[in-house]
């Protein structure tokens, strides 16, 4: 990745909350007051105008991880959704830039299905302690190890990583991933609780690697277990990232689109998202009518993309995300026989 700047800048009063600015937002904000206090729109709303103003101008589209915060999720982004779903609605763009609020390999899972337009991100920076748990040789190893036996990589990769695989899976697709290969075995890189959970689904043999998402990991099945303490008809959703010993508490055990989809199902009175905490804030707004307790652990590579960044990101056309030629054919291709998957929401 590299990138190129302007140096634009954008002037102190046009950051100002105007009552221009105040009746440009304020539908936004009625949607958004449950969830971001009175007191800080005033600082968000400027932002969300100028954003909402230079997308436009530059044939920009935003994409954000539901692990946003609300003033992004909710204020400027245009596609929103889980790894698979901005892989899919990345791939069916017609802008000429495309600014991934999200970690590195979404940015860089954007460019693969985008080789000829602009993908963008914030904050280069803001990493995953899964893509940094495997290395494209780590992978090579492995297929040394168990010659023969498929790669199936999770899309919380590298490029350099998903160029060595034989197809991308989402938490959303992981169990369609491995059995879609109609073979005895699977490599199932690199979330280890997520390989062991596909395993639980499948009579497919997986092997797996000693990768761990660092919010995930930190839930215990003693957190669970309180929160039916306080409340007897709460309804616990967990993604599969967790520690088995979480997954075997929950109601519930998918992705974040199928955590979403559960709720809009169940209407429960009370529920918590075993997930990153903006997950919670996200999807109150849409569910107004129920309780989210919300285990506040935050992913602190997702909280790096802020509406700043998003600005400088738009006005000064940084930070531009290249991939090496030769690696991109060989993961456009993984992650594309990901997308080519039956859709699927677990």
């Amino acid at each position: 990745m590299n990138a190129r700047s302007t140096d634009q800048v954008v002037a102190p009063e046009d950051l100002a909350f105007t009552p221009e600015v105040d009746r440009e937002t304020a539908a936004i904000y009625e949607r958004l007051r449950n969830v971001i206090p009175e007191i800080e729109w005033p600082v968000h709303a400027p932002y969300i105008a100028a954003i909402r103003r230079l997308k436009v101008e530059r044939n920009a589209v935003i994409l954000a991880h539901n692990y946003q915060t609300p003033e992004i999720f909710h204020g400027v982004a245009d596609l929103t959704g889980d790894s698979l779903a901005l892989a899919r609605q990345a791939a069916q763009s017609e802008a000429e830039r495309i600014v991934v609020c999200g970690v590195h390999f979404m940015a860089e899972t954007a460019k693969l299905l985008n080789p000829d337009k602009t993908v963008l991100t914030p904050d280069p920076q803001a990493g995953c302690s899964l893509a940094d748990a495997i290395t494209a040789e780590d992978v090579r190893e492995l297929r040394r190890r168990y010659p023969g036996v498929p790669v199936v990589t999770y899309v919380n990769t590298s490029a350099a990583v998903k160029a060595e695989s034989d197809l991308c899976c989402t938490s959303a697709n992981a169990v369609e991933a491995v059995e879609s290969l109609g073979v005895e075995q699977v490599i199932l890189l690199p979330d280890e609780y997520l390989g062991r959970y596909v395993a639980s689904k499948t009579r497919v043999r997986v092997i797996v690697w000693q990768g761990h998402c660092e919010v995930h990991e930190r839930f215990t099945a003693r957190d669970l277990r309180g929160y039916r303490a306080h409340y007897p008809d709460i309804v616990i959703l967990a993604h599969p990232e967790c520690p088995p010993d979480v997954l075997a508490e929950a109601d519930f055990v998918g992705s974040t689109a199928g955590m979403i989809h559960h709720v809009g199902l169940r209407r429960p009175e009370r529920a918590v998202m075993v997930t990153e905490c903006s997950m919670s804030d996200n999807v109150a707004v849409e569910f107004p009518e129920i309780q989210f307790i919300r285990p506040c652990n935050l992913c602190p590579h997702m909280k790096r993309i802020t509406l700043p960044k998003i600005l400088n990101s738009l006005l000064n056309e940084e930070h531009v995300v290249d991939i090496d030629d030769a690696v991109a054919q060989s993961a456009r291709l993984a992650v594309q026989r990901m997308i080519d998957l039956p859709k699927a929401v677990n």
